[in-house]
């Protein structure tokens, strides 16, 4: 993609400024509202996969409703439909708020070491984002250090909610894999084993992170990923006062906890784990407590037991340990086995997808059914430029080769969406009011003049008012200054006196005398205009003032 690329019509993309196993993102900046942001695009090979793709904009579009101060914000979402020589292709990408500052990873890669305090401050931080995310119904799923920004001012930041669960939920291809063995070191147990997962794998893979910034190492390493996972649900890790003994118990016991193998014995939620933080570093103790190593099930045989006893007990933990061996060696062949079953799909026939663009549901769904193909999910999308209830998109893209029995996904056009009434006040014409109104496709409607102190042709007001939500196209009116101002009534008062007030709302003042001893010398005794009459500013306003000779 070239980095001068326009997206949306709205994005500009600069220089990439980080690259991950799903996407590139780019520093952008949106050319509507002149702010800087960072746009992620997806790869091009995920982008082929359809279920993939709808999952992807159904969690972008829900972390986007995410609001809280620990989590990057997302602004807005679309896709670029490109041909990449395999055919056309949807690259949905996200905006997002551009954060300065480096991730926890680049922290880490320096070789810094972060005292134990930041460590726990940072955490307290990711679980701060991750209750709310939770109580949102939104579980991240990739917690890791990639995915935690730290700014300089040393405010914590989490990224990508959403986009790990898309990826997590797709159907299992070795990219998908791949990606997930990538963060095994943050993997949770149910994760590894594929089950089903809920907020608490968060929290592990939360607890893994805080293990590897306070000991510099994760809690499980390997020669692979699947080494690495392989230790997350069989092997107890090691206390992180192991490693420093200058890190208490009470947050050996909150690390340990988080990293519970059953989802049961962690922390119920994050705001709970949180709770444990807080309190460590407020000196209080912690609900978390130290688990129990299980005890041996049986003793040393005695010393005086017979060789009888003692041949009967080797045997015994002989064949203990031959059926341990064999439980494992079952257990990796049967994922083996599944692994083969998910990644060899029965071959099926295939046909080649209809264009939907400009359909109706009705349509679509009668000439997908005549091609063997089904309908999918249905996603509502503004759109200014295509009919209410006609489909602007779908996925997988025309021609694109699909088995028979697959469902197509499609975007349907909910009419123009509503756009914000620009601010009009202190616009210094109407042709710039009209020029605002139309690069958000409004009109400009009704100019009227008042009377008022700012310059000629400044607008005062508009109707509808700033930031209202209305349809494009909408006719938006506007009072304007006439530059009229009332002239006040400065008869009886000092020349002086008058005179100020007279140049302070924009007039110019010429002088006259005449002769009165009745009045006290310098009194204004006429005014030219009178009071309350209406003069264009910079006109001249002419004072009578007394003079005793």
């Amino acid at each position: 993609m070239s980095e001068s690329r326009l997206l949306g019509g709205r994005y500009q993309l600069a220089e990439v400024i980080g690259h991950g196993g799903m996407a590139e993102v780019y520093s952008g900046t949106d050319i509507r509202l002149g702010r800087p942001v960072a746009v992620k695009v997806l790869r091009a090979d995920l982008a082929r996969d359809h279920s993939f793709l709808m999952r992807f904009e159904r969690e972008a579009q829900a972390a986007a409703a995410l609001n809280h101060p620990n989590i990057v914000a997302v602004y807005d979402t679309g896709e670029d439909i490109v041909d990449d020589g395999l055919g056309p292709a949807r690259v949905p990408w996200i905006v997002m708020e551009r954060v300065e500052g480096q991730t926890l990873r680049q922290i880490m890669a320096s070789g810094r070491r972060l005292t134990i305090e930041r460590a726990l401050d940072i955490t307290s931080g990711i679980l701060s984002a991750l209750d709310y995310s939770h109580r949102h119904g939104i579980v991240h799923r990739d917690i890791k250090p990639a995915n935690i920004m730290v700014t300089p001012s040393g405010d914590v930041k989490v990224m990508d909610f959403g986009i790990a669960r898309a990826l997590a939920d797709a159907s299992a291809t070795v990219t998908h894999t791949s990606a997930v063995l990538g963060t095994a070191q943050y993997l949770s147990p149910e994760q590894a084993r594929g089950e089903i997962v809920d907020a608490r794998s968060d929290l592990y893979s939360c607890a893994a992170l805080l293990y590897e910034l306070l000991t510099g190492r994760p809690p499980f390493t390997g020669d692979s990923p699947v080494a690495i996972a392989y230790q997350h649900v069989t092997e107890r890790p090691q206390a992180p006062s192991t490693f420093d003994p200058e890190i208490a118990s009470d947050i050996d016991a909150i690390v340990l906890t988080g990293l519970a193998k059953r989802p049961s014995e962690r922390y119920a939620s994050a705001a709970e784990m949180r709770g444990d933080i807080e309190r460590a570093l407020d000196g209080q103790p912690v609900t978390a407590k130290l688990p129990t190593v299980d005890s041996p099930t049986e003793s040393m045989p005695a010393l005086h037991a017979s060789s009888t006893a003692v041949a009967t007990r080797q045997r015994t933990s002989t064949a203990i340990w031959l059926g341990s061996l064999i439980a494992v060696v079952v257990v990796v062949l049967g994922a083996m086995l599944v692994l083969l079953k998910i990644f060899t799909p029965a071959p099926s026939e295939q046909v080649a997808v209809p264009d939907l663009r400009g359909l109706t549901v009705a349509q679509a769904t009668k000439l997908l059914s005549n091609t063997g193909l089904v309908l999918g999910d249905q996603l509502p999308q503004a759109s200014a430029d295509r009919p209410k209830d006609t489909i602007i998109s779908q996925s997988p893209a025309r021609e694109i080769m699909v088995s028979k029995g697959s469902t197509v996904d499609i975007v349907i056009s909910t009419g123009p969406g509503q756009v914000a009434v620009p601010n009009l006040v202190d616009l210094t014409s109407p042709d710039q009011a009209k020029a605002a109104l139309q690069a958000a496709n409004l009109v400009l409607g009704t100019v009227t003049q008042q009377d008022g102190d700012a310059p000629a042709g400044t607008v005062l007001s508009s109707d509808p008012a700033a930031g209202t939500m209305v349809d494009p196209g909408t006719t938006v009116s506007i009072v304007i200054s006439s530059g009229m101002v009332a002239v006040p009534n400065v008869v009886g008062e000092p020349a002086t006196q008058a005179e100020a007030e007279l140049m302070n709302l924009g007039f110019q003042v010429a002088h006259v005398t005449q002769v009165d001893t009745t009045v006290a010398e310098g009194t204004v005794l006429q005014q030219d205009p009178v009071g309350g009459t209406s003069l264009q500013q910079g006109g001249t306003v002419t004072l009578t003032v007394s003079t005793p000779s």
